[in-house]
């Protein structure tokens, strides 16, 4: 295992939270019904091209022709994201903003629409702490495709081999090894620090 240069943070469900439960949960209070939309309307299919790059604009009229009862819902998903990301997660933060601090080089690579990524920053100001961040609903590319990962590490000078990945998704992970990358699946931020201090590095 060769010697971690360069770190990488994903940003949904690893330093902020995601769930878009929380607006729809009083949008649709029957959670079977809830389930029956988020399977069936907004599904996590139809959001990831929003990651991709699509506009939201084009995404909804694909939806509302398809299911013209659940109009109000489908623009809901996008007015009623703030609600989705209500919070970060501080111990997360903290391991980052302590890697930042102990001089490592930090930067962030995530699926995230162009426009809410914008809302993201002004809202939660640690996400500038990093040296950049490559976001898929600008690049146009997701994760685990590796063209992203490619891109990232050459639009900020990484040495693959001497990279670590940090997601919350098996399949990300799974990308970014693909791509020569190390990374590790997060689950919480003290399996973190562990991973971390196995490569001995300290936050």
């Amino acid at each position: 295992m060769s010697e971690i240069r360069h770190i990488v943070f994903d940003i949904g469900k690893v330093l902020v939270h995601y769930d878009p439960d929380l607006p729809f949960s009083r949008l649709i209070p029957d959670a079977t019904d809830r389930k029956w939309f988020f399977d069936n309307v907004c599904t996590a299919d139809w959001n990831i091209e929003q990651d991709r790059g699509r506009s939201w604009e084009e995404a909804e009229a694909l939806l509302i022709a398809e299911h013209p009862a659940h109009q109000e819902n489908i623009r809901n998903f996008r007015r009623c994201w703030h609600e989705m990301v209500p919070h970060a997660y501080d111990d997360t933060v903290g391991i980052m903003e302590g890697l930042i601090e102990a001089g490592h080089d930090v930067t962030m690579l995530t699926n995230f629409a162009a426009d809410t990524f914008v809302e993201a920053r002004k809202r939660f100001d640690f996400l500038d702490r990093p040296r950049g961040v490559t976001v898929s609903g600008e690049v146009r590319m997701i994760k685990p495709e590796r063209g992203i990962y490619e891109l990232h590490a050459a639009s900020f000078g990484l040495d693959p081999a001497r990279t670590l990945f940090i997601d919350d998704s098996q399949k990300n992970v799974d990308g970014a090894i693909a791509a020569g990358w190390q990374a590790v699946l997060f689950t919480d931020a003290a399996t973190l620090r562990r991973d971390l201090g196995a490569r001995r590095i300290e936050a």
